[in-house]
């Protein structure tokens, strides 16, 4: 039989664990086989920039930098490929802001 990964990602970790839960709650429903979620790495995306636009810094031979960071979180799950499982799993309303990636396999 097939089975559905299903790749959650997003800035926002609570919102892809309530998701997951989800996902997960539609699959215990319909009695599903099914893992996860497995938690992957996560993406941790640093930019880093000068304060001031001429480049001095602060005048006293230090240059100030403002860092900034994006975490990307992002969870795994499979699911047993049962047509009505999947129809309520694509049914399930995602938040702005997450990425949901659904690939068949088996």
């Amino acid at each position: 039989m097939q089975v559905a990964r299903i790749k959650l990602s997003g800035r926002d970790f609570n919102k892809l664990n309530d998701i997951s839960g989800e996902i997960i709650g539609v699959a215990k429903k319909f009695g599903v086989v099914h893992r996860g979620p497995i938690p992957l790495p996560t993406r941790i995306m640093k930019v880093t920039t000068l304060k001031t636009p001429c480049g001095d810094g602060t005048g006293h031979g230090n240059a100030t930098y403002d860092k900034w960071e994006m975490r990307i979180h992002k969870r795994l799950i499979e699911v047993q490929a049962d047509d009505r499982a999947l129809r309520q799993i694509m049914r399930v309303n995602i938040p702005q802001g997450l990425h949901v990636e659904i690939k068949l396999q088996g």
